[in-house]
């Protein structure tokens, strides 16, 4: 998994020189005509995790395409690759987490979040995300994590801000907190080898080093705002001035999707297994996000501010009432 946000950091003068080098007319460019009828076919850039699981089961209930929509969701290591392919055309539409989205705005990014895609599931000790350590540490709390290193995902983005606030929350010093990057599938076997303290890990990672004996110490999404947006899908801002109906369309079909899986998440479980190499305990143990219909703003103010604080934003201050809204 390559870095995604320092990664993000590194392409941005890609992604600026590469903003109109796409097809002329992302509006036309993926349109065909079956029987009489336009049928667009629209590439979404997506990171294979569980997040994404009502996009695959509403291409399957057929949410998408009796919009007239064929879609295609495409493989990348993550915002790095997804936010220039999107600027670049090279995909219509992409998910990504919301702190790198504010993170290329502020770089002069022109990208526009178009729909929600999921959020914390607001319980303490049951989240899609959370900080383990091996069962016999001496960390027996978020407040103990000051002073020892912690694995991260990516440096500098939504897991780092948000583990500081636990931190902070529970009275601990996140200054004395050292992050250290690495894959979430490499995390349950360095916690194990004792080769970091601790580990800030997404699903199916957290609920595999539990499996382990790793034991919970915080859930630092649900801690930082229990209807926290994690992630949300989004487009170039050319597309939204080019297709807008397109966009609608998109924006509806996943609205509809994200309502489905979270009335059935039996169904949105099972779909893991299709894209994803997910089964047996893990698929039945592992924690679901939330897939609300809309982004919380409140949460995405707080987690604006925190990132701020973090000095993501090179003392700039990202507009989510532009980006998300």
């Amino acid at each position: 998994m390559q870095r995604r946000v320092l990664g993000l950091a590194a392409v941005v003068i890609t992604v600026v020189g590469v903003a109109g080098c796409g097809s002329s007319d992302p509006a036309e460019s993926g349109s065909t005509s079956s029987k009489g009828d336009k049928t667009t076919q629209v590439k979404v850039g997506i990171v294979p995790i569980v997040d994404v699981a009502p996009l695959y089961l509403g291409q399957k209930k057929g949410f998408f395409s009796s919009r007239g929509i064929q879609l295609e969701m495409v493989s990348a290591q993550g915002g790095a690759a997804i936010i220039p392919g999107v600027v670049s055309d090279q995909f219509q539409f992409g998910f990504s987490n919301t702190t790198s989205l504010m993170i290329a705005q502020v770089k002069g990014v022109p990208i526009k979040s178009v729909v929600n895609g999921s959020a914390s599931t607001g319980k303490v000790g049951a989240d899609v995300s959370g900080v383990a350590v091996k069962k016999d540490s001496s960390i027996k709390s978020a407040k103990d994590l000051a002073g020892h290193t912690v694995a991260v995902n990516t440096l500098q983005n939504i897991g780092s801000t948000t583990v500081r606030e636990s931190v902070r929350l529970a009275g601990g010093d996140p200054s004395k907190v050292k992050f250290v990057e690495m894959p979430f599938d490499q995390m349950p076997a360095a916690l194990e080898g004792g080769r970091v303290d601790a580990a800030w890990m997404g699903e199916p990672a957290l609920t595999i080093a539990k499996a382990q004996g790793a034991r919970l110490v915080a859930s630092p999404f649900a801690e930082t705002d229990p209807k926290l947006t994690l992630a949300t899908y989004f487009t170039s801002t050319k597309l939204t001035k080019q297709n807008p109906d397109l966009v609608k369309k998109f924006a509806a079909a996943v609205g509809e999707s994200l309502q489905y899986a979270n009335d059935h998440p039996d169904e949105a479980r099972q779909i893991l297994t299709t894209y994803t190499k997910i089964g047996g305990d893990v698929l039945n143990k592992l924690a679901l996000p939330s897939w609300p219909t809309d982004v919380d703003m409140a949460s995405l103010q707080k987690l604006a501010s925190l990132g701020e604080a973090d000095g993501l934003f090179d003392g700039k201050k990202p507009d989510l009432n532009a980006l998300f809204s």
